[in-house]
């Protein structure tokens, strides 16, 4: 009898199976760049290493993961830049909008913060209402999520006019001094920005929305398994709460699973 027939279809299933097995390893073995910018307190250069929460949470769910990595403070532009051209592979921290959820795969959601108003302290205004800031000049970091997110504001309060400046450290000592009545922030990032440079012109005046914070993948040069790999080792930390602890330590509150 000639069996040379019945050993042809396991053969190549075999082949097969060991080619998966592969291409898995090598898809979960990549090393991912992870960039972002100067963002305290969320990103930011110390001791000539990038610290701050997401680098602590990117470190903590690589090692889980068994994925290798690497972490850039550039200029957003440059960072951006980088991925979308595969000299890199994610961005970190980052708010979320349509134009990003096109080329961009999210974590889970990392952190709670909220984007508001500061104002001058000798100013009254306790902002509950976006009408308040009629006729106001508002300093604002751009091109960015926060720039645009305050042009929808503008469109709904009549007179209000945008400063826009190429760092956060611009629009504060914009708003500090005469150059604008108000800037635009995240909270967070205020707060940071004004104990760093030591301005007394300004308060915290309000939120204006909530936001989340993620770490965004691209699409075109991470694969699916290694974005599967980190996401379900940053899950599992999160139930451990070991994503937490390092949220609380900066004072930050954890985003909820979804």
């Amino acid at each position: 009898m000639n069996t040379g027939m019945n050993t042809t279809l396991p053969r190549r299933t075999i082949i097969l199976a060991i080619c998966a097995v592969l291409a898995m390893g090598s898809a979960l073995a990549e090393d991912l760049i992870f960039n972002s910018q100067e963002f305290m307190p969320f990103s930011y250069t110390a001791n000539g290493a990038v610290a701050g929460p997401g680098a602590d949470i990117i470190r903590l769910v690589c090692k889980e993961a068994g994925l290798g990595f690497k972490l850039n403070i550039f200029p957003w532009a440059r960072s951006q830049e980088d991925v979308k051209t595969g000299k890199a592979h994610a961005l970190f921290l980052i708010g979320w909008n349509a134009d990003r959820a096109t080329w961009l795969n999210q974590s889970p959601p990392i952190v709670d913060t909220e984007y508001g108003f500061f104002v001058k302290a000798a100013d009254p205004l306790v902002l509950t209402d976006m009408s308040q800031l009629k006729d106001y000049s508002v300093a604002v970091y751009g091109p960015s999520n926060t720039a645009t997110t305050l042009e929808k504001v503008q469109a709904t309060v009549p007179g209000m006019t945008i400063d826009v400046s190429p760092d956060d450290e611009s629009a504060f000592r914009k708003a500090n001094g005469d150059r604008t009545k108000a800037v635009f922030s995240n909270r967070d990032v205020g707060l940071a920005m004004i104990a760093k440079l030591g301005l007394k012109n300004l308060r915290y005046a309000g939120k204006q929305s909530g936001l989340k914070y993620y770490i965004g993948f691209s699409k075109e040069f991470v694969s699916k398994a290694t974005l599967d790999a980190f996401n379900a080792a940053y899950r599992k930390l999160y139930k451990a709460g070991e994503i937490q602890k390092i949220l609380k330590s900066y004072n930050m509150t954890p985003s909820a699973l979804e």
